[in-house]
């Protein structure tokens, strides 16, 4: 099986419906507004915040972003382009929408289970730069969950960067791990666990690093049920997920431990400084969460890390 063919096993059911209203487009300028970038609560980046926070801006980040004085882009019409899971099967944003779609329906579910109430958070993508209410933000940032207003953040040539910059196989279910990290800070938001980190932000055990090994295993979680999880009709939105999905999901993991960029960043490692746990960690905790399935295996809080 080629390296490119792979990528197709993970499929969409071609009948599930899309509620689009769960993503928006709103395009971008292009370019970064200026100024710094405000992020509260627990709205950490999974690549460019680690490094804006670990080496003070030191690192060129001009890769993740556009440059500067490029014209305005248009949004996409999403509500027109992505209606069903044929959609998603041949469009990344109707892609994205799916997996959204996909993520909030389990935690709906979920949370009705356990006598709660879910409540949505919109994903926004954005090219260049964004303004949030976290602040104004870039690409540079990457995805990135804001509290303030509930939404998650992406720029799709994020999923590019982590490729070529971080040596991430990618795929299709490795932008879907991505997306249910987010959220998963997002339900760590409405169960109240992000007020746990408090100035807690830096180090091997520190609280900001078992945040973010908690949203990979709520990420983990999710996975071990997504073939299962249905539109409001019945029908799955993912009919197909195999091994090297799951596989593609761990490796994207990996590709973000902390200890992975500093290497890559400065040619050392420096525990003292991480906020989102080694490469080992975050694959680990991923794992925990698929395999069993259950977001009460996720008590990273409590846990040996």
């Amino acid at each position: 099986m080629s390296h490119g063919r792979r990528w197709q096993e993970m499929r969409f059911d071609e009948d599930a419906e899309l509620d689009s209203s769960q993503v928006e487009d709103v395009g971008g300028s292009g370019g970064f507004p200026g100024g710094g970038i405000a992020i509260g609560g627990g709205a950490i980046g999974i690549i460019g915040l680690i490094l804006v926070l670990l080496f003070g801006g030191g690192i060129d980040l001009s890769s993740l972003e556009s440059g500067g004085q490029q014209p305005a882009q248009p949004g996409s019409d999403l509500a027109a382009e992505c209606r069903s899971g044929a959609d998603a099967n041949a469009n990344q944003k109707c892609r994205i929408v799916a997996d959204v779609n996909s993520i909030q329906a389990f935690w709906s579910g979920e949370f009705a289970r356990r006598g709660g109430r879910y409540t949505r958070a919109k994903t926004t993508l954005f090219t260049g730069s964004v303004d949030t209410g976290c602040g104004f933000a870039s690409s540079a940032v990457g995805p990135f969950y804001c509290p303030a207003d509930r939404h998650v953040y992406l720029d799709l040539g994020f999923f590019q960067d982590l490729r070529a910059r971080f040596g991430a196989r990618g795929g299709p279910f490795a932008e879907a791990y991505v997306l249910a990290h987010e959220y998963g800070h997002h339900v760590q938001n409405l169960v109240g666990i992000m007020d746990q980190v408090g100035a807690d932000r830096q180090g091997p055990q520190s609280a900001a690093v078992r945040l973010e090994l908690q949203a990979d295993c709520l990420a983990g979680v999710w996975a071990h049920h997504a073939t299962q999880t249905t539109d409001e009709n019945g029908r799955p939105f993912l009919a197909r997920l195999t091994d090297e999905d799951i596989a593609a999901a761990v490796d994207a993991a990996g590709a973000v431990g902390d200890d992975r960029i500093q290497q890559k960043a400065q040619g050392q490692v420096n525990p003292e400084t991480w906020t989102h746990g080694s490469a080992a960690q975050r694959m680990r905790w991923f794992k925990i969460g698929y395999r069993s399935g259950d977001l009460n295996q996720c008590d990273t809080f409590s846990a040996a890390l």
